[in-house]
């Protein structure tokens, strides 16, 4: 096949276009990068010359998976998060944009800790909320948390991709169980758990429902099982005064900050994502406990 980068990026940008995908011309440039190893830049340097036949065989081999509806993301192995970069597979879910607010706000309350402060990423598929937490704030330790052994080998990854050996790490729990006393307390809880109903399932886009792991998206029948459980069970993982953050689906945010509020948390907040979307809901665990948990 005697063909030049220009040529071939032209038909596979044509294909992705009739397939419908909106960014075709970016998603081209990401597909023919990864295969001929070469960046963005050097692609265009050599846009005037041929490729091989073994590149042009995996440009096309990537192409039809991404016809088939598999994201660019898996495709490409990696995708950007807070101006990360952070290892992605079908292990987890992919990061998204809607995520950045809960990170960000992470970091906020972490900055605020004055000295170490600890972030606990429950539900961390790839790490990247807390990871990004640590990248962030110098002083900051994370610890990772997911039930799926493929999330905590990307955890692992990324840990290691970040260089932040010496201040994450990652652990196998299970988020609808009490954790360990051995984990011991955390500044800040950060969590994005599963919060599609059950029911709704069905309806999501192909490429998520068809490519992203069920595990990481089923909440339950309502889609706040996670969120009973981790506000009452993980409770005493929070340091007194410490924070619980949660990201949440379209039109939960309400119900789930009414189970802060009956949990006992305060100062409960509501923060909309950069789409004006209520995407985080977060409560302080109280630096003393209420009158009828002494009386107790």
């Amino acid at each position: 096949m005697t063909i030049t980068y220009h040529d071939l990026f032209a038909t596979i940008r044509k294909a992705l276009q009739a397939a419908g995908v909106e960014a075709a011309q970016l998603e081209t440039r990401e597909i023919l990068c990864v295969a001929s190893g070469k960046t963005g830049e050097e692609l265009y340097r050599d846009f005037s010359l041929y490729t091989t036949d073994a590149i042009a065989e995996r440009s096309l081999a990537l192409l039809a998976r991404r016809e088939k509806g598999e994201p660019i993301a898996y495709l490409v192995g990696e995708w950007s998060f807070c101006g990360l970069p952070f290892d992605v597979s079908p292990a987890a879910l992919i990061p998204r944009v809607d995520t950045e607010m809960l990170a960000q706000l992470a970091v906020n309350r972490l900055e605020a800790v004055p000295g170490h402060s600890r972030v606990l990423d429950l539900c961390a598929g790839t790490g990247c909320v807390g990871l990004t937490a640590a990248a962030q704030v110098k002083t900051a330790r994370a610890v990772l948390v997911d039930l799926s052994d493929g999330a905590l080998d990307l955890c692992k990854r990324n840990i290691r991709r970040h260089r932040l050996t010496g201040r994450a790490v990652y652990l196998k729990g299970d988020a609808l169980q009490p954790p360990s006393h051995a984990l011991g307390q955390f500044d800040v809880l950060v969590c994005n758990p599963p919060y599609i109903a059950t029911g709704d399932l069905d309806g999501l886009d192909p490429s998520v429902k068809d490519f992203e792991p069920l595990m990481a998206l089923d909440g339950g029948e309502d889609g706040l099982d996670f969120y009973r459980a981790v506000t009452t069970l993980w409770k005493p993982a929070i340091k007194p005064g410490g924070h619980l953050l949660y990201e949440v689906g379209i039109g939960q945010a309400e119900d789930v900050a009414w189970l802060l509020v009956r949990a006992g948390y305060e100062n409960i907040r509501i923060t909309r994502d950069t789409g004006g979307i209520d995407r985080v809901v977060e409560g302080q665990r109280p630096l003393e406990p209420p009158e009828s948990e002494e009386e107790g």
